[in-house]
């Protein structure tokens, strides 16, 4: 397809470098102090040449073809501080990160506009959000593979992954994560996590590896989107222990790739079980390796988000071609 210049902010680090390797070229705002949404090239991915900053001052005078959204920050607020009124009526498209926190069945997206292409990561999140008359589509994640890591779990003690699980709380299972690591050794990583005796943040290309050493992923969270440390966890060959909620219930098949339950005392066994047989995590995982290769395959992903672009950019009705969203 024609090799497109997009707009979009900086989000999610981990969602644009697997974004940046669509093929297109991709402007990212700066400001100084660079603030949320405005990290431009921010953390240590090895982000290409097709990803560079602009001053947001400067975003005016930039030529590109479609604006991505990623929050709702950037679609009620920063297109109209930065873009120009002929920019604003580009091709556009949002993706959504999350599920609606207002409710979780009658919460209204912030997006009502059927000429706007609303791409959700998950099914669950589709599912839950009212879109009104906003076209919808469902890419689930693609994640770049981790070169020469894969799964070895020979440090007995589960990882948790996930940034500003202190801030986030319940929503994110703080409460069970601190509960579990009163019975249960558990290293937790992630932005913040300092401040519930975590590691703190790790370096992008030091995530896999961390993982891999470890007997099983931990995800706690009782209500967000399917975090791509899960994904990035099933892909280098690793258990995944989590509550049967949102997405998560379809990725994860109990007894067969992982464990999940809605019942934290239930995990909590499983991960006894874990630390005592090695030879049941790495059969776990090897499952869970098997279903992530296909389901999260960067390709995939690529392909999709291609289809999306090009609908949108081409000035289809995003409407008329959602079966688009499903090709391989």
């Amino acid at each position: 397809m024609q090799r497109l210049r997009i707009l979009t902010w900086h989000v999610h680090g981990s969602y644009l470098y697997a974004l940046a390797h669509t093929g297109h070229d991709f402007l990212l705002p700066v400001k100084p102090g660079r603030p949320e949404g405005y990290l431009g090239r921010a953390g240590t991915f090895p982000w290409p040449a097709t990803v560079r900053e602009v001053a947001a001052e400067d975003v005016r005078r930039e030529r590109f073809d479609l604006v991505l959204f990623q929050s709702r920050r950037n679609y009620l607020v920063d297109q109209f501080e930065i873009l120009s009124p002929s920019q604003r009526r580009l091709p556009r498209v949002y993706v959504e990160h999350d599920p609606p926190r207002e409710h979780p069945t009658d919460a209204r997206h912030p997006v009502d506009d059927p000429d706007v292409l609303l791409v959700h990561v998950t099914a669950f999140n589709d599912l839950m959000w009212d879109s009104g008359r906003t076209p919808t589509r469902v890419i689930e994640h693609g994640v770049p593979p981790s070169p020469g890591v894969r799964y070895l779990g020979y440090v007995p003690r589960g990882v948790v992954v996930m940034n500003e699980i202190a801030r986030r709380g319940r929503r994110a299972g703080l409460d069970l994560f601190l509960a579990a690591s009163r019975t249960v050794p558990l290293d937790l990583f992630g932005m913040g996590s300092e401040a519930v005796g975590g590691h703190g943040p790790v370096p992008h290309d030091q995530v896999a590896p961390r993982i891999a050493e470890r007997r099983f992923f931990f995800h706690p969270a009782r209500y967000t989107s399917l975090g791509l440390a899960v994904c990035e966890a099933m892909m280098i060959g690793a258990p995944v222990v989590a509550l049967a909620t949102t997405e998560i219930a379809t990725v994860v098949r109990d007894g067969v790739s992982g464990f999940v339950h809605t019942d934290p005392g239930v995990l909590v066994a499983r991960m006894r079980e874990l630390l005592a047989d090695h030879g049941l995590a790495r059969r776990l995982g090897e499952a869970a390796r098997r279903h992530a290769l296909e389901r999260f395959d960067l390709g995939r992903f690529c392909r999709r988000w291609n289809r999306a672009f090009a609908d949108a950019a081409g000035g289809l009705a995003p409407g008329a071609s959602l079966t688009a969203g499903r090709v391989r």
